[in-house]
């Protein structure tokens, strides 16, 4: 009975604080096919992101240009590893690892869709210098981290867009 009651009451103040969850993710309509293009043309974030687009239904290709399909334009994909903190010998021990994209979507004809925009993130990590098992492989795994993670702010920017209030046609004003 008790846990009956618990469950009534989280449901209660859950839905009472406003929480929902996110919902699925809507590619704008009027899209259609998009194709996936970077500058580097074995661009992990390219291939991740054409599949991503793929499993929302956006028939997501990452090859060549092609006629009467939008356009996911990476123009920007770069990697940094800074130190943050050294040790008395001036070998680093903490670094920051930070990843920044700068993307844009056009359709077929060339409209933005969503215009350009940059992700940045960052992530810190420890290497003592005296003890490097498993330094590269931490890295490694915040590299992979990271990508998903930037797959999905694109994907999510991509979202806003398309669940964002369009102007009508009669909204607009005309100068004379």
């Amino acid at each position: 009975m008790t846990r009956f009651l618990f469950a009534a009451v989280a449901a209660l103040v859950l839905s009472a604080c406003g929480f929902h969850l996110r919902g699925a993710l809507a590619l704008p309509a009027d899209v259609g096919e998009i194709r996936v293009v970077a500058k580097d043309p074995y661009s992990p974030l390219a291939d991740s992101l054409a599949q991503s687009l793929d499993r929302v239904g956006g028939q997501a290709r990452a090859d060549g240009p092609k006629e009467g399909v939008s356009t996911l334009n990476i123009l920007f994909e770069k990697w940094g590893n800074t130190p943050i903190s050294v040790d008395v010998q001036g070998r680093g021990q903490e670094f920051s690892l930070r990843y920044a994209t700068i993307f844009d979507l056009r359709r077929a004809d060339g409209t933005v869709v969503v215009p350009e925009q940059s992700v940045e993130l960052s992530r810190d990590y420890i290497s003592v210098p005296t003890r490097s098992e498993g330094t590269e492989s931490e890295r490694e795994i915040l590299t992979r981290e990271m990508r998903r993670e930037m797959v999905s702010a694109i994907l999510r920017r991509i979202d806003a867009v398309s669940k964002a209030p369009q102007p009508a046609a009669s909204d607009t004003v005309e100068s004379p």
